[in-house]
C-alpha cells in the first residue's frame, strides 16, 4: 500500500488540472539559455546542459520503477504543489532546473582542465562541491516536505546514497562529455544517455504502463 507522500504524489501525477501560468515564462527561459548558447556556437556547453539533464531523466525513470515495483513509495516523491507532476518524483519545476542546471556548472569550470585544488583535480573537487551542495538543498526540501522520503536508507540522517547516486556521478559524466576532445564521443555518449532514456519511456512508460 502506498504511502501517505506516494499517494499525495499519485494523486497529482500528470493531472492536466494543475497547470499554472508561470510554467510559460520558466519554458521561456530554458529555450532563452540554450538559444543564448546557440547563438554563441557553444556547442560543448549545450552537450554538457543535455547531458545533465538526461541524467536526471535516468534517475527519475529507475525511482517511478521503485514504486511500481514495491507499491509502497519511491525513493523520492514530489507531492507539493506543482504545475505539473511528470513522474512521481519529478514535477515540471524540477525539469527545468535540471534542463539548464548543467550549462550553468559547466561555465564554472576551469579553463585548465589540469588544474588542482588542494591538490586535487578541479574536475574532482567541483563534482563533490556540488554534489554536497544539493544534497543540503534537497535536505531543506525535506524538511517542508515539497521532497519527500519514506525509506531510512535515502534520508538526512544517511546522505550518503544520496550524494552517490542522486548527484555526484551527474558532475562526473556531465564533465567527462565537457572535456571529451573528440566531437565523435561526446555526441556518441550524449546520444546513448537519451537512447537509454526514450527507450525506457516508451518500455516502461507508454506500452507498460509502469511509470
Amino acid at each position: 500500500m502506498p504511502t501517505d507522500f506516494a499517494q499525495q504524489a499519485l494523486d497529482i501525477l500528470r493531472d492536466g488540472s494543475q497547470f499554472k501560468w508561470y510554467v510559460i515564462p520558466l519554458f521561456a527561459l530554458v529555450v532563452y539559455v540554450y538559444t543564448v548558447e546557440v547563438e554563441r556556437k557553444n556547442w560543448n556547453v549545450i552537450l554538457a546542459g543535455l547531458t545533465f539533464w538526461g541524467m536526471d531523466w535516468f534517475n527519475e525513470i529507475w525511482n517511478s520503477l521503485v514504486f511500481h515495483f514495491t507499491n509502497y513509495a519511491p525513493v523520492w516523491a514530489t507531492p507539493g504543489d506543482s504545475a505539473y507532476v511528470v513522474l512521481i518524483g519529478l514535477n515540471i519545476e524540477i525539469s527545468f532546473m535540471f534542463a539548464i542546471a548543467g550549462i550553468v556548472f559547466v561555465k564554472g569550470l576551469p579553463a585548465d582542465r589540469n588544474l588542482k585544488i588542494l591538490g586535487i583535480p578541479n574536475r574532482w573537487v567541483l563534482a563533490i562541491g556540488w554534489a554536497a551542495f544539493c544534497v543540503i538543498v534537497e535536505i531543506l526540501l525535506n524538511a517542508v516536505d515539497a521532497l519527500t522520503w519514506d525509506y531510512t536508507w535515502w534520508s538526512a540522517k544517511f546522505p550518503l546514497l544520496i550524494f552517490l547516486f542522486g548527484y555526484f556521478h551527474f558532475y562526473v559524466v556531465t564533465f567527462l562529455v565537457y572535456d571529451m576532445q573528440s566531437w565523435r564521443n561526446k555526441l556518441l555518449t550524449v546520444g546513448i544517455i537519451y537512447g537509454v532514456d526514450v527507450l525506457a519511456i516508451l518500455i516502461f512508460g507508454v506500452i507498460l504502463g509502469w511509470i
